[in-house]
């Protein structure tokens, strides 16, 4: 009964036996179609120029494509030319004008090797798939061009009619840009950012406005990314550390300009107490607030054992000193007074009365920015703490280990997690934190989590045992600084732990990967991204110019399409202008990780089993209408 319920549901969608035989005919041949080509970027960190240069050229796989179609038929120099044109086409339309003598003679070829260009990269597509990525304008034309066979005869003066006619009423240069962005959109089938958007660069709000356009993506939350989330639902520690990250990196502006956050009152409480306006002062005054802040949360909640980043209280004002984890430093403050001016030495952890207003316009304005809003759903909509993805486990940062290897035990609230429950339980709360009512205890608790996963010592995100922010900030001794990763970096090469993760989140360890980021491979010291003989890969090579001088690249990504996996490594990226001036590109290696024994088809992807189920449900339908159970 409950059977014959479902099968008259699905027949409203399919009501008579040709409709389904020509579904099930529809999809039974996608299945033979080859997988197509999915592409992981992580740590971004706000560097929106080279990330869109990644974006546009699909980490050389446009490139490739073009190299497919016309082999040794077009010099190097045409083919250079013709990626920056498809990367971009306004832009670099507007430079071939300003030196080209017969514009109608370049635009007939040009179209004629966009036309071959976008016929290759379509030709693992439906055309139902493809017309669906058209621009409706073009819709109608860029079809025939594509389908129609220009060496058939009866059809060249068809096909070079078309061309001639979009020049002759100047139509060239707005399908010039149609087809180059659709090139651009077929390349590519599906985006993996494996966290970290924010912090660091200058425009996460540009990479956001970028993301949230694109046509299929998925997004595991980075440690930096869910500091953000934190901030966005109001939670105060996470407010304190947005900030001062964006201080400490230059990066106001992305606050004040790129999310409209009005910064006005914590520049006036600068001044009036630690009496300069700049960015360091600023940085120091939202720092004290956040120690203040931090110490607070770690005592209401003994069992994230963070005692040891309870700081304040652990100074001595009258020696210039303060004890850490049992061992005295000396602080580089010259006068408490004024690098301290809020702090004090009765009661150092007690936020002052103008502190407190601060935090509370400053949490006014996160929770009412609109844009920080509507990125920061989308990072709930499209993200998760981990993803598992036609065959590969994707994370941020770490599964948690002890030192024997075996999956760490975290407390949450008075319950004990570990390995893929603790990812499970450390997401459903950070849900809550945004989405729970306002005000309330779950609301609350949420909150903490974040703030948890942003620096927590068992967070899979942060992975180490501190995050030393004082110490980096007050004492000129650097051992004090040092952070202790998780025993998971040690274990990276072991393949039976490696296996023991895979197989924790359903994954078969003989034919399945694990990808991560967070930190970055020092490539001029000899790191190499790929651990585990290929089974695990961290991809985080330093796309943030902040670190382009420790690792010696500019960040690594990875392509999966249906012959196997390779790692990109990039070259450090100039500047838009260069790229389109000099037709030069930002892909300087391409490492081989895997070929697959077969070629990959939608068949053997997550999407595949998913349309098996639909074939084997229309059929069941089929054999319902056929025996009169269910009538057409």
């Amino acid at each position: 009964m409950e059977n014959k319920k479902y099968l008259s549901v699905l027949a409203r969608q399919y009501p008579t036996e040709l409709s389904v035989i020509n579904e099930i005919v529809n999809l039974q041949s996608i299945m033979t179609l080859p997988k197509g080509t999915e592409h992981f970027l992580t740590d971004i960190h706000g560097e929106n120029e080279q990330f869109s240069h990644v974006l546009r050229n699909g980490s050389g796989s446009i490139r490739a494509k073009i190299d497919e179609v016309f082999g040794n038929t077009e010099t190097q120099n045409v083919k250079r030319s013709l990626a920056t044109l498809i990367y971009y086409p306004k832009e670099k339309l507007e430079l071939v004008k300003q030196s080209e003598s017969d514009m109608a003679d370049w635009y007939a070829v040009t179209l004629h090797r966009l036309v071959a260009m976008l016929r290759r990269v379509s030709s693992k597509y439906t055309r139902s798939k493809v017309r669906k990525a058209m621009p409706e304008d073009f819709a109608y034309l860029i079809e025939e061009l594509i389908t129609e066979k220009e060496e058939i005869i009866d059809k060249q003066g068809y096909y070079n009619q078309i061309i001639q006619t979009v020049i002759r009423i100047g139509a060239a240069d707005s399908l010039i840009e149609t087809l180059c962005n659709l090139i651009q959109r077929l390349v590519i089938d599906h985006l993996h950012i494996i966290g970290d958007v924010f912090d660091r660069g200058p425009g996460p709000h540009i990479i956001m406005d970028t993301l949230l356009s694109y046509h299929s993506l998925d997004i595991q939350w980075g440690n930096h990314d869910v500091v953000w989330m934190g901030a966005a639902s109001g939670d105060r520690a996470c407010i304190a550390n947005v900030v001062r990250l964006c201080a400490r990196y230059n990066n106001l502006d992305v606050l004040e300009e790129g999310y409209g956050i009005n910064l006005t009152p914590l520049v006036t409480f600068t001044m009036r107490h630690y009496g300069k306006m700049d960015r360091h002062a600023v940085h120091r005054a939202i720092s004290i607030i956040q120690f203040k802040i931090e110490d607070a949360l770690i005592r209401e909640n003994p069992e994230f054992g963070m005692e040891n980043r309870l700081i304040l209280d652990k100074i001595d004002f009258e020696k210039k000193t303060i004890l850490i984890d049992g061992k005295e430093w000396s602080l580089n403050v010259k006068d408490f007074s004024l690098d301290m001016p809020t702090v004090d030495p009765k009661n150092p952890a007690k936020l002052t009365e103008d502190e407190e207003i601060v935090l509370n316009r400053l949490i006014y304005s996160f929770t009412h920015c609109e844009k920080l809003q509507r990125h920061v759903k989308f990072l709930y909509r499209k993200g998760n703490l981990y993803k598992v993805f036609n065959g590969n486990l994707l994370y941020h940062g770490c599964m948690p280990l002890d030192s024997e290897g075996n999956f760490l035990p975290v407390t949450i609230f008075g319950r004990e997690f570990r390995g893929k429950a603790l990812y499970d339980e450390l997401e459903k709360w950070a849900r809550k934190g945004y989405f729970a009512k306002s005000g309330s205890e779950e609301r609350e608790k949420g909150g903490h989590i974040m703030w948890y996963l942003w620096e927590g010592p068992k967070s899979p995100l942060f992975g180490k045992d501190k995050m030393a922010t004082f110490e980096n900030m007050f004492i000129d001794d650097k051992a004090a600084s040092k952070e202790r990763k998780n025993h998971y970096y040690d274990e990276v090469e072991d393949e039976a732990t490696v296996d023991k993760i895979l197989s924790e989140f359903g994954l078969d360890p003989k034919t399945s990967h694990i990808v991560n980021g967070h930190v970055p491979q020092e490539v001029k010291k000899g790191d190499s991204p790929i651990k585990c003989g290929g089974k695990l890969l961290i991809i985080d090579g330093g796309f943030a110019a902040a670190y382009h001088e420790k690792t010696g690249i500019a960040g690594y990504t990875l392509v999966c399409n249906s012959y196997g996996l390779r790692l990109v490594v990039h070259e450090k990226f100039t500047n838009t202008e260069n790229v389109i001036l000099n037709d030069s590109d930002i892909v300087s290696d391409t490492i081989i990780v895997e070929k697959f024994p077969n070629r990959l088809y939608v068949s053997d992807t997550d999407n595949g089993k998913e349309i098996q189920a639909q074939i084997d449900e229309l059929e069941e339908l089929l054999r319902a209408y056929r025996s009169g159970f269910i009538a057409q």
